[in-house]
């Protein structure tokens, strides 16, 4: 587990999953900038039960408050083709836990984590260029904005363009900064 300040970062275990799947069915919850495709439990029990949702370039972790309640989950995969480096992915469930800074703190462990676990030389962040409050929380953990994919990405029956941030290994604090022990 990669303890923060306020949150947690964990694995994926089988008993986590009703309430995550619940919790990622739920279209209400999922904001303008998420698509619309619904989740299986048998695709998800079947997958956790052959990868436990951690491969070579695909990762997942649950984010986690300090009384244990599932906050949301990270990401890290591969991007597009031969491109160094992974993309991350941050999504908070509920909508009471928006702009609480859990996606912050979360993102700056998981790539310092990312860092100190995989020979890469940078990691990425897409965020639909509406999504403001996205892009100020990858740019509050050090990512640096690249440029703009226009209509790159369909979700809500539109095409939105996607803008993309970067951060080199250099740029990445240490684990041991954003690292805490439990009290």
């Amino acid at each position: 587990m990669l303890n923060g300040k306020n949150i947690s970062l964990r694995l994926i275990q089988d008993e986590d999953i009703p309430e995550m799947l619940e919790l990622m069915n739920d279209l209400a919850h999922r904001g303008d900038y998420l698509g619309v495709q619904l989740h299986h439990e048998s695709k998800i029990r079947k997958y956790q039960s052959d990868t436990g949702f951690w491969e070579k370039d695909f990762g997942r972790m649950l984010i986690i408050d300090k009384s244990h309640r599932i906050l949301g989950v990270i990401t890290f995969f591969k991007g597009f083709g031969d491109c160094e480096g992974y993309e991350i992915g941050c999504q908070i469930y509920r909508k009471e836990d928006w702009g609480k800074g859990y996606a912050t703190e979360a993102v700056k462990i998981f790539s310092a984590y990312i860092f100190e676990l995989k020979p890469i030389q940078r990691l990425q962040i897409c965020t639909a260029k509406e999504n403001i409050a996205a892009r100020k929380a990858a740019e509050k953990c050090g990512f640096i904005f690249e440029g703009t994919m226009r209509k790159a990405f369909f979700a809500r029956g539109k095409y939105h363009d996607l803008d993309v941030l970067s951060m080199l290994r250099e740029e990445s604090s240490p684990l041991s900064v954003n690292y805490h022990t439990k009290e």
